[in-house]
């Protein structure tokens, strides 16, 4: 559907042009018309296509199974950096962060639409609020880290799986009372 949007699209451009350019002297305004609204079903049909395939069931279920998976991995990764947090060098921690947690942050941010398409917008907004101070306290982690200050990079990182942890856990409730 989006493809045939895009084509729409593409033909309406071209028509529009070559009834602009047949005479010289004057613009066949029908025919340009003609080719603009053609063109403009095109961005509607585009846009339609786009916004079906995001919101299809498959996507979304696999959205949400992508989401639930990487914040369980995040969890995951936290504790284990929260139980050897002592036995790391301060300024290396934030090498362990960026190993443990750019690629599940990354899926996680890019399936997190699906929340709102399956649970609604207030939902959406509690997990995304509580999964950004985690991403926050992992930040000043990293900085604490950067920076040498081994207090600061021990309780932001306590801090941060709590909100991860909390995160997971609203999933988890959202899931089971759909």
């Amino acid at each position: 559907m989006k493809q045939m949007g895009l084509l729409l699209i593409s033909i309406g451009f071209l028509a529009g042009t070559l009834a602009a350019i047949v005479d010289q002297d004057q613009v066949q305004w029908g025919y340009f018309i003609a080719a603009l609204a053609v063109g403009a079903a095109g961005v509607f049909v585009a846009r339609a296509g786009h916004h079906k395939m995001h919101k299809s069931e498959e996507k979304l279920n696999e959205n949400i199974h992508s989401v639930e998976t990487s914040l369980g991995n995040i969890v995951r990764n936290i504790n284990t950096l929260d139980s050897e947090k002592h036995s790391v060098n301060t300024y290396d921690v934030r090498f362990k962060i960026d190993d443990l947690f750019l690629e599940e942050l990354a899926k996680f941010v890019e399936a997190r639409q699906s929340i709102a398409h399956i649970y609604g917008l207030v939902a959406y907004g509690e997990v995304m609020s509580v999964f950004a101070a985690g991403e926050r306290y992992l930040n000043r982690a990293w900085s604490a880290s950067a920076d040498g200050y081994i207090d600061e990079v021990n309780t932001y990182i306590e801090k941060a799986r709590a909100q991860f942890a909390d995160c997971l856990d609203r999933i988890h409730r959202l899931k089971l009372n759909a």
